[in-house]
């Protein structure tokens, strides 16, 4: 196809130079080899070795740190730090023999199911009536949404072991006194304790925030025409709406199979008190056991991420078998009147939002006032608070997460676009290596990329320096955000057309200077959106950098999270400091509401003027 063919056709027996009456008679199979032909020598540019410094960097960093995982499974020497290294099966035949090592895997899946059997079905009818319906505030209760989800999950943990401890829980007392029980009726420490955890934390939200936009913006022609039938709204919901929403719930369906190992902190603290295990908190336990087992704790992630190998394809295929497309040419936005229904939807939707944003926050508040939680008779105090604000510990914590939270609103959005612009803006080599690598790298669980990057940073000669030291969590907080990042920002790419960055070239601008004239005031907008959710997702991290951290790089969520354990058991300080941690959250939430104010579909839309007369 790319060959270059010369036809003669003038003169089918051409003179010599030499002797203009001589003839050559040429023949076609001569004819392609007499003719010189030039090859262009391939020649390597600056952006290669960019696309080169990018591919080897990131590998350093999102692959290669599995890879050691892996290899370091094998390494039977007891004491890894002490001891040469040894060869072998030992540490795979032991963890084997350990029981409910393989368990724990077990209890994550179950976890994940549970919660997504319960949810899913609870997001899908959320989002319609959002959607779909003429609710009262429908826009603003999906920014609610917004603002739970951008709760990390452990403030709301913790409130939750306030309202429902079998013991001194606020719930259980209350009805203990009221009703002269001997033992409270719930137990947050339980596999339904966690499922509920789950659900109240992230587990609704979510689904919501991904489905409403497509319920939205989807066409309601068929809609109208199956009421015109004679259909009833809810016929026309489970034979036409839900039909033509199939795709999008298999993408958030699909999204939600690599969250199956991603939670930590919620079925750590209620776990723990019941010796309960998923993978995540065995890998803890293990690493940070008096006698850290290093071995198995390397063997049950390598376990780990054999069955995430097997996610990826399954996730990737569910993605490329369906059109996504819900906003044609023809597209025409409508909603439905449920009457007295749109009030009754409303009270309900508005009591689950209390219990997923004000809830848990008015608990905390409540509790961290209480000179013991549970205890109503012992009355209210402020030395918590003098505690906690006087606590060396906490104004270390305060400033680490200030820290790791600017640093990723800072950098993580300035990197994203420039891995999103070399993917969608360049034709360099690599550009689908690095894509797999960074769709890949994301499904990676945090607990476990930081136990990869520990054996980067301990085995790595010159690196070794940043272990327990604020420099690897700034790594770890810049990078954790890098698929859906690089993603928004490949989808923002491609809309905007390529004539200004054309006109800049045309100029004599290299690509660099393109890029910061052209492409960042552009980007500007969205940028900022990734700033700010970069900086509430590093404001609580927690499973990501629990093994990197050191007592001198302490965070917010960190110390909340050991104020809450039983050894510990401090919740009237854990309460305060995560009070804080909310504050950043919801500062956050409401930052990405003003900045990312949307111009998608409206259903208050009028007909274009186009085309009229």
């Amino acid at each position: 196809m790319g060959s270059v063919f010369l036809v003669l056709t003038q003169n089918p027996k051409p003179r010599t130079r030499n002797n203009p009456a001589t003839t050559v008679e040429r023949t076609p199979a001569l004819d392609p080899f007499s003719i010189p032909r030039s090859v262009a020598a391939p020649r390597l540019t600056r952006g290669h070795l960019i696309m080169a410094a990018v591919v080897i960097t990131l590998g350093y960093f999102l692959i290669w740190p599995v890879l050691l995982l892996l290899i370091n499974s094998f390494n039977a020497a007891n004491d890894w730090f002490v001891e040469p290294r040894r060869w072998g099966t030992d540490h795979w035949v032991n963890a084997f023999n350990r029981p409910g090592l393989f368990k724990s895997l077990g209890n994550s899946l179950l976890i994940w199911a549970l919660s997504v059997v319960v949810s899913f079905p609870i997001g899908v009818t959320i989002a319609w009536i959002l959607a779909r319906t003429r609710i009262p505030f429908s826009r603003t209760l999906e920014f609610l949404f917004w603002i739970s989800y951008m709760i990390p999950a452990l403030p709301t943990t913790i409130a939750w072991i306030t309202l429902l401890d079998p013991d001194i829980g606020m719930i259980n007392v209350a009805l203990k006194g009221l009703f002269g029980l001997e033992h409270g009726p719930f137990n947050i420490f339980s596999v339904p304790g966690i499922v509920w955890a789950n659900l109240m934390g992230h587990g609704i939200s979510i689904k919501v925030m991904l489905l409403t936009p497509a319920f939205r913006n989807m066409d309601s022609t068929l809609e109208e025409a199956a009421r015109v039938g004679g259909a009833s709204n809810l016929r026309t919901v489970f034979k036409v709406t839900l039909p033509l929403m199939v795709s999008p719930m298999i993408l958030v369906l699909a999204l939600q199979l690599l969250r199956i190992f991603q939670s930590f902190e919620t079925e750590y603290l209620l776990g723990l008190p019941f010796e309960f295990y998923v993978y995540s908190t065995k890998i803890y336990a293990l690493v940070r056991d008096a006698v850290p087992n290093y071995g198995e704790a390397t063997v049950l992630a390598s376990v780990t991420l054999l069955i995430i190998a097997l996610i990826i394809p399954l996730q990737r295929w569910i993605l490329e078998r369906r059109r996504y497309t819900t906003i044609s040419g023809s597209f025409r936005p409508g909603l439905i009147d449920l009457r007295a229904w749109n009030y009754v939807s409303f009270g309900v939707i508005a009591s689950l939002l209390m219990l997923l944003t004000i809830g848990p926050l008015a608990i905390l508040v409540l509790g961290s006032f209480m000179e013991r939680i549970g205890y109503f008779a012992l009355g209210f105090t402020l030395d918590n608070w003098r505690f906690v604000l006087s606590d060396p510990v906490f104004v270390k914590s305060l400033r680490t997460t200030l820290i790791l939270a600017m640093s990723a609103a800072l950098m993580s959005p300035l990197i994203f676009s420039v891995l999103a612009y070399l993917l969608v803006r360049t034709r360099l080599p690599g550009r689908s290596a690095l894509d797999l690598m960074i769709w890949s790298a994301g499904a990676i669980p945090g607990i476990l990329a930081g136990l990869g990057l520990l054996w980067v940073f301990i085995d790595t000669p010159g690196l070794n320096f940043l272990f327990g030291t604020i420099w690897a969590l700034i790594i770890v907080v810049i990078l954790q955000g890098k698929t859906t990042g690089v993603n928004i920002m490949k989808g923002v790419l491609v809309q905007v057309g390529s004539d200004m960055e054309e006109a800049a070239r045309v100029s004599g601008a290299g690509w660099l200077r393109t890029y910061f004239q052209i492409w960042l005031p552009l980007l500007m907008p969205t940028l900022i959106l990734l700033g700010v959710m970069n900086f509430v997702s590093a404001a609580g991290a927690t499973g990501s950098i629990i093994l990197l951290a050191s007592r001198e790089t302490m965070t917010l969520s960190l110390m909340a999270l050991e104020l809450s354990t039983p050894a510990v058991n401090n919740r009237e300080a854990a309460s305060i400091v995560s009070i804080f941690i909310i504050l950043f959250t919801v500062t956050g939430a409401v930052l990405v509401r003003y900045f990312g104010r949307r111009f998608g579909v409206h259903h208050d839309m009028q007909p274009s003027a186009v085309g009229r007369r």
